[in-house]
């Protein structure tokens, strides 16, 4: 077994118990660096939720009856007006049979009032009938015309029960559910279909308190499913509810979103990206300069120069709002060299070289 020189020990022991003379025996590391610079910096919130649908509806029939046709099942896209469901109403189309003979009768009663009126009109003014016969046959007009008018009304209203035996479609929709069947007594007020519309959705957030502050009614956001993450959609704030939750410290917003192709499917999750307005000037660096720590607080890499060798320093910094970019609200100065490519592995001390980013 080969014995090693005592200096050679003496060697290896400094190195190990002076980590800056490791450093200063390895090559420079490559770095990419940038400067930190001031610029107006525009936050965006994102906030998850589900999508709803903003009309939704239990549909149920406007009378009582048989139900003697079903046009629609569970799934079915329908238009605003489109029938639905058919109830049994042969009872109200005899009904609305009788309502149209007394009217016929009605009328015949009125025409014949109005034809003695007209005969008798030359004969008071000749005087072979009395002024009194003529007024009672004037008479007899306005009330035959008033008989008239009130069968004509209770046609109207017969007609419209036979109406009332067909369910049609509020708006334009989707059925989501079928609750009844073929033969089957439907009433009033018992829903037997739910309709929902999928042109229009609304996608509701919480924001925290901090940001819900800062949303403005009419600012700018954008929409992204969940199911569709290539496509973008455009959305507009509906409501923003000033009372929060005593314990998440949370705010609602109902944000509208168009989809006039009806891509998006109510009961889906969605994130809503909401631009808030710049905070002023702000110090910001790419966000690849920063190292997270599992404590939540974050540092960065500069460059001092040693000897006439550029070294790299960390340094802790606080940030703030951002995306690509980030705010620095503390740790960093304007004209510093921040390393943003080449920092996983450096240690304070470790000599670098500064090398294109392109």
């Amino acid at each position: 077994m080969s014995r090693s020189h005592p200096l050679t020990l003496v060697a290896v022991a400094i190195l190990a118990c002076c980590p800056a003379a490791l450093l200063a025996q390895q090559a420079p590391a490559p770095v990419v660096v940038v400067e930190p610079r001031r610029a107006n910096l525009t936050e965006a919130l994102q906030l998850s939720g589900t999508l709803t649908a903003e009309r939704s509806a239990a549909l149920s029939p406007r009378v009582d009856g048989l139900v003697l046709r079903l046009r629609v099942d569970a799934g079915d896209r329908v238009k605003a007006g489109q029938v639905l469901l058919e109830q049994d109403a042969a009872v109200a189309r005899l009904s609305l049979q009788r309502a149209k003979a007394a009217t016929a009768q009605a009328a015949a009663v009125r025409a014949e009032a109005q034809r003695l009126v007209t005969e008798a009109k030359p004969l008071v003014q000749d005087g072979l009938i009395p002024a009194t016969e003529f007024a009672r046959r004037e008479s007899a007009v306005v009330l035959a015309a008033a008989a008239l008018d009130a069968a004509r009304a209770a046609e109207r209203e017969q007609s419209e029960q036979v109406r009332r035996h067909q369910l049609v479609a509020p708006f334009a929709g989707v059925i989501a559910r079928r609750l009844i069947d073929l033969g089957e007594w439907a009433t009033r007020g018992t829903p037997v279909l739910e309709l929902v519309a999928t042109d229009r959705l609304r996608l509701d957030v919480q924001a925290p308190q901090e940001r819900f502050v800062r949303v403005a009614p009419d600012a700018p956001v954008e929409v992204r499913s969940a199911l569709l993450p290539d496509i973008k959609f455009a959305g507009r704030i509906d409501a923003r509810v000033p009372v929060g939750g005593t314990t998440s410290r949370t705010f609602l917003i109902r944000i509208l979103v168009d989809d006039a192709a009806s891509r998006l499917l109510p009961g889906t999750s969605a994130t809503a990206v909401i631009s808030l307005p710049s905070t002023g000037s702000a110090m910001i660096v790419p966000r690849d300069a920063l190292l997270r720590y599992p404590d939540g607080s974050y540092s960065v890499f500069v460059l001092e120069d040693s000897d006439g060798k550029q070294v790299a320093r960390e340094q802790k910094v606080q940030i703030g709002a951002g995306g690509t970019e980030v705010e620095v609200t503390a740790g960093l100065s304007v004209g510093q060299r921040v390393v943003v490519r080449g920092n996983e592995l450096l240690r304070t001390g470790r000599e670098v070289r500064v090398v294109d980013g392109g």
